[in-house]
């Protein structure tokens, strides 16, 4: 017997509502992103223009906006195909974003 699958309950519009929210946003979120090890400048093209530092601790800094999550899911395939463990994702605030752009 097939079971029947409801719509248009309100669950439904509210999960809708939340992702056109989402993909209506303005501008795209600063992340840092953080790898274990170093990465020369000329990797940049390969992380999207994202800024790249090195740390004296031996990590990498990637910074820059993303413009969603599918974006963000790209970058950190690109981190991955690198070989190098992924240490840490986070979003900055938007009042601390001008700041966090370190160049190398």
């Amino acid at each position: 017997m097939a079971q029947a699958i409801p719509t248009g309950h309100k669950r439904d519009k509210t999960v809708a509502s939340t992702r056109n929210s989402e993909t209506a946003l303005s501008h795209p979120i600063v992340y840092q992103i953080r790898i274990q090890g170093h990465l020369g400048a000329h990797w940049s093209d390969w992380f999207a223009g994202l800024t790249i530092t090195t740390l004296d601790n031996g990590d990498t800094l990637l910074t820059g906006p993303v413009v969603d999550q599918a974006a963000l899911y790209g970058v950190l395939r690109s981190v991955r195909d690198v070989g190098l463990p992924l240490v840490s994702v986070n979003p900055v605030p938007p009042g601390q974003a001008e700041a966090s752009e370190i160049r190398q």
